[in-house]
Order: structure tokens, then C-alpha cells, then sequence
């Protein structure tokens, strides 16, 4: 049992490996090419997911297949640390979010969304200068507004009001 179970653990992170040299190569292309702020906001983080993911699987991959069982230890804390670090973040996202639900408005297609609805850390978040100005930019590069004004530029207020938006427009 122990042979297949070494087995499994290296065959997936002989995958993870594989898997985490694209994400590392995404994140050097964009820091190359990357234009707008909304695109060099990502390339770091991306750049570390991608080293941490490979360097994990590199400890499981060594530890499982040569049998050393300090690095099994090491992979399996980090997994461990990984997992309750993914479900605080969760839990984390619901409660800073959960008071903006948005408020339906009659004869509208579309809920009212109010900055003061959400929590008062994504407030301060969002109202901090140099925030704002990487949440305009990814909004700018988006070109949602101005898909807005294409689509919507010769209908009535009333067929307007009348139709499915997505929050962010």
C-alpha cells in the first residue's frame, strides 16, 4: 500500500510540476509585455504562485519517489498550511462581501449597488487613491463602458432600465 500511495503522490506532483512552468512563464510574459497598471498588478503574484507551486511539488516529487520522509513531512505541513490558508481566505471574501448583495429596484433588469453597503475594510480599500487608480485602469483596459455606450447608444431609458447588466456595468 505504501508503494502505490508514493506512487499517486508523485504522479500528481510530477503533474503540479509540470503545470507550474507555464504559470511561471505567463508571469515573466507579462511583466515583458505587460502595458497598462491593471496588467503589472499581476505579474508578481503570478510569478510566486507559480515558484511556490513548483518548489511544493519538487519537495513531494523528491520525497515520494526517494522515499525521504523529512521532505513528505515538509510537503504535507505545507499542504496542510495551504488548504487552511484557502479556506480562511474564503471565509474572508464572504465577509467582507456580504453586505453588498445589491438592492433590486423595480422595473429595472439590473440591482443598485451601493459602495456603502460593504464592509468598511473594502471601503477603505476602494476609496484609497492608489487603489482606485489600479480598479479604473482594469476598468478602462476592459472597455465595459464604452461596450455599454455601443450596444445601448440609440435604445430608450426604458429598454435600458429593462435589460440584464452585470454588476460592474
Amino acid at each position: 500500500m505504501v508503494r502505490v500511495s508514493n506512487n499517486l503522490v508523485g504522479i500528481l506532483n510530477l503533474i503540479t510540476l509540470l503545470l507550474s512552468i507555464p504559470i511561471i512563464g505567463g508571469g515573466i510574459w507579462l511583466s515583458k509585455q505587460a502595458n497598462t497598471e491593471c496588467e503589472r498588478f499581476l505579474d508578481k503574484p503570478v510569478i510566486a504562485l507559480g515558484v511556490f507551486i513548483l518548489l511544493v511539488s519538487i519537495a513531494g516529487l523528491v520525497g515520494s519517489c526517494c522515499r525521504v520522509s523529512c521532505l513528505l513531512w515538509v510537503y504535507l505541513v505545507v499542504m496542510f498550511l495551504l488548504i487552511l490558508l484557502l479556506f480562511c481566505f474564503t471565509i474572508f471574501a464572504f465577509v467582507v462581501t456580504n453586505k453588498g448583495a445589491g438592492e433590486a429596484l423595480s422595473d429595472r433588469g439590473y440591482k443598485e449597488y451601493r459602495l456603502g453597503d460593504y464592509s468598511d475594510w473594502l471601503q477603505k480599500r476602494v476609496n484609497n487613491d492608489n487603489n482606485w487608480n489600479k480598479i479604473r485602469s482594469c476598468l478602462q483596459d476592459s472597455k465595459i463602458c464604452q461596450r455599454l455606450l455601443d450596444d445601448g447608444s440609440s435604445a430608450k431609458v426604458e429598454d435600458f432600465n429593462r435589460q440584464h447588466l452585470s454588476s460592474l456595468q
